[in-house]
């Protein structure tokens, strides 16, 4: 269930100084400055720790010492080439690449830390972008997510620019950012969060949430806003509520996030999969989203304010090629369901998607409504969309408590366009005839458009 983040909205502040334990020496070699490369095992770093069980020294000041080198040499590449113990967020300047050869190297956070694991070095105003040509390539970062607070007892902890809540990393105001071949291991909210940003790439990340606990917003991804291009490929894993989060204006009420699209995302039982929200006067724009595959358990897709208000801004929204296959639900404040739909959206389409034995009352698809529970709409809850485009749709059902009475239910929305073409329903003979491909409870549709839609026996009709 997701907790309301603004309440632990503060100030954006820069870094207090840092106190760190005795450390290891560090040694930087004339090849090194040559280079502007360092090796972790070669500059003294002890590397006694173990990316997945923690222990050792702590090596937050030398590590730091080496990040900061960026600084006086214009670039740094470091290789951390074995596993270290921190104890503080490690923070990260511009023009610097740090790169682990396999995930037997990386970082564990020490017990107590109430940090971050890594981010980048200028906090402050995430709505200005400060830093630049960063990389984070390869290994392991684990949040330790049993040795943390979920939130940072403040005074005495560093509140981040977003909010307070202890994340896995934390990326403020940076262009030119790629973070790819590595695992967050045990997030103890979300593993990873990013407002202010341009020219995003993410590849090839493992979410992998070790200690599950229910209600305590394990997300994965987050984005808020502002944010412009961002590419994300082949995230996999497992989360507590949302998998990947697009948030333009969740926090700030004015961001926009355009121009995003996420290729290939396997969840690997997850609670949530993937949220779209604005809330306020900020937008998602340019979004596609397609081969999502895997297993979720309570709720699959959010596109809505998911707050009160005036519905958002939602522009050309695409969703392309999801399989996802629905367990148990976890979550009960709300019925499961595939799709919930809210708010203010020009164009939604989904194309080739498939619905899969939903036995356990998962929804295909809630349209409108209250945006965060099963209540009707009201005035802080409208929903608008232009356009609801359905181009290839596949279900499967398989027994009787599978059936469901609506496939696109209206709770509580005025469409303008249903256009539906490639549905096909697949059902037993025997369990006969029942529900409806569209069903309006609360709300009106202007028109609909069909096309090419089967179904054996299938549905009793096409709209009521």
């Amino acid at each position: 269930m997701r907790l309301n983040i603004l309440a632990f909205l503060t100030l954006a502040i820069m870094s207090p100084a840092l106190s760190f334990p005795a450390q290891a020496k560090v040694e930087i070699s004339r090849q090194a400055r040559t280079t502007r490369t360092v090796h972790a095992s070669e500059a003294g770093i002890i590397l006694n720790s173990d990316v997945y069980k923690g222990g050792g020294t702590d090596q937050t000041a030398a590590i730091q010492e080496i990040l900061d080198l960026a600084v006086e040499w214009g670039r740094l590449y470091f290789v951390m080439d074995g596993a270290a113990l921190v104890s503080k967020t490690l923070r990260v300047h511009s023009n610097t690449t740090i790169y682990c050869p396999d995930k037997s190297c990386g970082f564990f956070l020490a017990d107590g830390s109430d940090c971050s694991v890594i981010s980048n070095a200028t906090w402050g105003d995430y709505h200005v972008l400060k830093d630049h040509d960063i990389a984070i390539i390869g290994g392991v970062y684990n949040n330790n997510s049993r040795g943390q607070v979920h939130d940072r007892p403040v005074p005495g902890k560093e509140p981040g620019p977003v909010s307070e809540w202890v994340y896995g990393m934390e990326w403020y105001g940076v262009e030119n950012l790629m973070l790819k071949d590595f695992s967050i291991v045990d997030q103890r909210t979300f593993a990873c969060t990013l407002a202010g940003w341009k020219h995003l790439v993410i590849e090839n990340v493992h979410i992998d949430r070790r200690t599950r606990t229910d209600y305590q917003n394990q997300d994965g991804i987050h984005l808020f806003g502002p944010g412009k291009h961002a590419v994300l490929r082949n995230i996999y894993g497992n989360s507590g509520d949302d998998f990947i989060a697009v948030a333009p204006d969740e926090v700030d009420m004015v961001s926009e996030i355009t121009d995003v699209l996420i290729d290939g995302v396997y969840l690997d039982d997850a609670d949530q999969g993937i949220r779209i929200l604005s809330r306020a006067e900020g937008r998602v724009d340019r979004l596609t989203i397609r081969n999502v595959s895997g297993t979720y358990r309570s709720y699959g897709f959010i596109i809505n304010p998911w707050f009160e208000g005036t519905g958002g801004h939602f522009g050309n929204i695409v969703f392309e090629n999801i399989d996802l296959r629905p367990m148990k639900n976890n979550y009960d404040y709300s019925r499961p369901f595939l799709f919930k739909l809210g708010g203010n959206i020009e164009s939604l389409t989904l194309k080739d998607i498939y619905h899969h034995k939903p036995e356990f009352n998962h929804r295909f698809a809630v349209i409108g409504g209250a945006y965060n529970r099963d209540k009707p709409r009201d005035a802080g809850n409208p929903t608008s969309i232009e356009r609801l485009i359905v181009d290839g749709l596949y279900v499967v059902e398989d027994k009787p408590e599978a059936c469901q009475e609506a496939f696109f239910d209206i709770v509580g929305a005025d469409v303008g366009l249903v256009s539906l073409d490639k549905v096909i329903i697949s059902r037993p003979e025997g369990l006969g005839s029942n529900g409806s491909l569209v069903r309006i409870q609360d709300g009106t549709v202007r028109k609909i458009i069909t096309g090419n839609i089967y179904s054996n026996p299938g549905v009793e009709t096409l709209a009521r």
